[in-house]
């Protein structure tokens, strides 16, 4: 999976306005695992990707087996090189583009899985993004930043590539979750590397922990694969 993802491309123009990161393969290989095979909420879902970049989760989770993905992205630059490396790698017909932004869409998913702005140059774009989530998806896996920066944890990661430990939730996210209808299910705390991107990063890579919660919706009881067809923008 990890090798799959790699091969599709980075954003070769990020904008800071939109905190645009592309999600590193192997943090998108263990999201998607976890989603797939620790609670089996992919093989045969309605998924979407919100916020889907280049469209590396979408395309994971087409791969795994989802029976329909939606990406969507407010960014046309980024959807045009997703859609074209599903074409590559063979999942283009699994998968429908969206350009628009987060309300371009109707209807629900059985999971949404998305790497949200941390909300460092947009206050609470986070938060946005989780609504969002849990207003269109049963089951939601998304990536936020930790409250942990200790060296000493983040050095602890460095020794395994693959490495991912349960955690415990943010008290703030916790809450906000929870006021939105929402239950934590599970954090999984794992290392984020990404290289310098914007001028006004000093460092040639950061490293920091990132936690996947996995979210479910209090209300969820079904999934409605078949009930809202989707139509692609764009």
């Amino acid at each position: 999976m990890e090798i799959l993802i790699s091969k599709v491309p980075e954003n070769p123009n990020p904008k800071v306005k939109l905190e645009q990161y592309t999600i590193p393969p192997e943090v998108a290989s263990r999201m998607l695992y976890i989603a797939c095979y620790v609670y089996r909420d992919i093989v045969g879902k309605r998924v979407l990707d919100l916020g889907c970049g280049t469209g590396r989760l979408a395309i994971g989770a087409a791969y795994l087996g989802a029976a329909e993905v939606v990406g969507i992205d407010i960014d046309r630059e980024v959807v045009k090189i997703a859609k074209d490396a599903a074409n590559d790698l063979e999942v283009g017909e699994s998968i429908y583009w969206v350009t628009g932004d987060l309300y371009a869409l109707r209807g629900h998913y059985d999971t949404v899985i998305q790497n949200p702005p941390f909300g460092v140059q947009r206050r609470r774009a986070d938060r946005i993004f989780l609504k969002r989530a849990l207003e269109l998806g049963f089951k939601v896996y998304s990536l936020h930043k930790s409250e942990v920066h200790d060296r000493e944890v983040i050095r602890s990661f460095r020794g395994s590539r693959d490495k991912m430990v349960p955690a415990k939730p943010s008290r703030f996210l916790e809450t906000y979750i929870r006021g939105l209808g929402g239950e934590i299910e599970g954090v999984y705390a794992m290392l984020m590397r990404i290289p310098r991107v914007f001028h006004f990063h000093r460092k040639f890579r950061h490293e920091f922990i990132v936690n996947l919660y996995v979210i479910r919706r209090k209300d969820a009881s079904k999934s409605l694969l078949d009930s809202h067809p989707t139509e692609e923008i764009g």
